[in-house]
């Protein structure tokens, strides 16, 4: 092997040292880049002669994260596992309907279906209608909201001595806001599976 006329510099052996520097230099790119964010995109069109836009006032649909519902749970948490909003009153203030059962560590718990709403100058939502309650023993499969008409699927059992682990009936429900109060219509076609 032949032997370079030039000595070898310094600088090309890493040693532990060089990582460090080169570790403490990329955190620093790093945390100097979540500091310094540029500002959002913003889009904008020129207005044209029939271009009109109107003030609009946007309503946000009760949050049921900081709701506290009526299920017992006992030592575990009630979960939210689905959630759809629409105005279901009439009043252009939305409401929201929460699926919800208890965050069990083993089986499928019975879910309870429930509408919040929310005063313009209330804090925190409320509920204000349960539409299954949990002691039905009913596990919610779709849930819909569309034309101030909730909408569910649902399958739950024919009598107290099915299984848990086996629902035997399946069905479909509709609620609708009607003097002062959710009125429920099951379409035909409920039917054991």
């Amino acid at each position: 092997m032949q032997q370079s006329a030039v000595p070898e510099l310094a600088h090309t052996h890493t040693r532990p040292i060089h990582w460090v520097a080169t570790a403490t230099a990329v955190a620093g790119v790093i945390a100097l880049s979540s500091v310094l964010q540029p500002n959002p995109a913003t889009a904008a069109q020129a207005a044209g002669p029939q271009s009109h836009s109107a003030p609009t006032t946007t309503v946000t649909a009760p949050d049921p994260a900081h709701v506290d519902f009526p299920i017992e749970c006992g030592p575990v948490k009630a979960l939210v596992v689905k959630k759809a909003t629409g105005d279901l009153d009439g009043d252009d203030r939305p409401e929201t309907v929460a699926v919800v059962h208890c965050d069990a560590p083993m089986g499928t718990p019975p879910d309870g279906v429930y509408v919040l709403t929310q005063a313009a100058d209330a804090k925190t939502p409320r509920v204000v209608a349960t539409l299954v309650n949990p002691k039905d023993r009913i596990t919610v499969n779709t849930l819909t909201v569309s034309d101030a008409t909730v909408t569910t699927d649902m399958v739950g059992y024919s009598s107290d001595s099915v299984p848990s682990c086996c629902p035997d009936v399946t069905t479909s429900a509709k609620w609708q806001w009607k003097n002062g109060t959710f009125v429920r219509s099951t379409p035909a076609g409920a039917h054991s599976v």
